[in-house]
């Protein structure tokens, strides 16, 4: 989910790179160790229901399902395309899924409607001003006690991960990647109204520091 003010941009920036997405990310990430992670540290429940925000081709999404089969699980995501992607994956896996086209700042559920939100790699692409909209949204749509579970790019924990850091903050933009790596992430969710915010894992990747974030609303 990749926007820079109001208007949609694919997660890789132009439609034909869609296809390479998940090819990158198992290339660049220790992807199922930090997804593992933020499905466990979310602690989900039989009957939770669940948000993906910007779930992209639906690997977060299919592993909280095959995780957890009896929790509802809605993925959502601005792209179409990728939404087709995510789609199919999940008739392919076999998995009862709810795909929903939509903006994370700008959220299309009713108040409290989730138990857990959860987001990888989603909030470095938002502008300042949309990711402030993006966590009050979440707020808004989490029930009471209800948990945020982020996974994304954080401040650079030593010189290499500095040094690693450069080309996304380039491709995605110092401004909008400028909380991210400045570590402003917690305060901004302590803002929105969540509290218990804390980092809960680190890892280093071939873009830099990712961290996994939990907040909790009261």
């Amino acid at each position: 989910m990749h926007q820079q003010k109001d208007d949609y941009i694919p997660a890789l920036g132009y439609d034909r790179l869609t296809p390479l997405y998940d090819s990158l990310i198992r290339l660049t990430m220790p992807e199922r160790a930090f997804k593992h992670r933020l499905i466990e540290q979310a602690r989900i429940m039989k009957s939770h229901r669940i948000l993906d925000l910007g779930c992209g081709t639906a690997t977060l999404t299919l592993l909280i399902k095959e995780t957890h089969p009896e929790a509802a699980v809605v993925g959502m995501d601005g792209d179409p395309k990728i939404l087709n992607i995510a789609e199919r994956k999940a008739r392919e896996a076999g998995l009862n899924i709810s795909f929903d086209r939509g903006m994370s700042f700008d959220l299309p559920y009713p108040d409290t409607s989730f138990d857990r939100v959860l987001t990888s790699l989603v909030i470095h692409h938002l502008t300042h001003e949309n990711k402030v909209r993006t966590l009050n949204e979440v707020h808004r749509v989490l029930r009471d006690g209800g948990e945020l579970h982020v996974a994304d790019f954080g401040k650079p924990h030593n010189a290499l991960m500095l040094a690693a850091s450069l080309p996304w903050r380039i491709f995605d933009g110092f401004e909008a990647t400028a909380d991210n790596a400045k570590g402003l992430l917690p305060e901004m969710m302590r803002r929105a109204g969540f509290i218990e915010v804390h980092e809960s894992a680190r890892y280093m990747t071939l873009f830099g520091t990712l961290s996994l974030h939990v907040a909790r609303k009261p």
